[in-house]
């Protein structure tokens, strides 16, 4: 009897949940108040997202890969950030490409038919932003690097720094603890 009455519960409870999910939001729900968009316009726009944006991961990933095999990336990283943040600390083997400079610089330090991830300081910062607009602007492919140089050191990757390189620990926060990547 008491199998019968776990089954119940079971049955019940999913029923709830499912009632609950279709069940329209109270009056002034924060998360609902606005109701999220139809699948297929989500859809674009997150694939939107995905071409505008990278994460320091996927580009720690892909210069690994890179130096590992001896071949490229396939994009050049650029610091759009002053010469004093610069020699703070960098990703290694990023052109440091100041945005007031993109006008005048870009063509001499890049080459127009490899795509550019640019970088700023942080989530903070949208000078990657700016450097990005100018960058395309100039006719450049060009992605963000999400997070910055902050979340570039949080997340334990080496820097480059004016006294050489330099790597902290992973932040438990912004990374997981004693594995290579978070799964996503």
């Amino acid at each position: 009897m008491t199998t019968m009455t776990s089954k119940t519960s079971k049955s019940s409870m999913s029923t709830t949940t499912a009632q609950t999910a279709a069940t329209p939001a109270p009056a002034g729900h924060p998360v609902l108040r606005v109701p999220p968009v139809a699948p297929a316009a989500a859809a674009a726009y997150f694939a939107a997202s995905l071409a505008f944006h990278t994460d320091v991961s996927d580009v720690a990933a892909a210069l690994a890969t890179a130096a590992e095999t001896g071949a490229g990336p396939g994009f050049a990283v650029v610091d759009s950030r002053s010469t004093r943040a610069w020699e703070q600390g960098h990703v290694p083997g990023a052109v440091h490409l100041p945005t007031a400079d993109v006008p005048r610089l870009a063509g001499a330090l890049l080459d127009r038919d490899v795509p550019v991830v640019v970088y700023c300081w942080g989530p903070g910062c949208n000078g990657a932003t700016r450097a990005a607009l100018a960058l395309a602007s100039a006719g450049y492919q060009v992605k963000e690097m999400l997070g910055g140089m902050e979340y570039w050191i949080r997340e334990g990757f080496a820097h480059e720094t004016a006294d050489g390189t330099e790597r902290r620990p992973a932040d438990p926060l912004t990374a997981p603890v004693g594995a290579d990547d978070c799964g996503c």
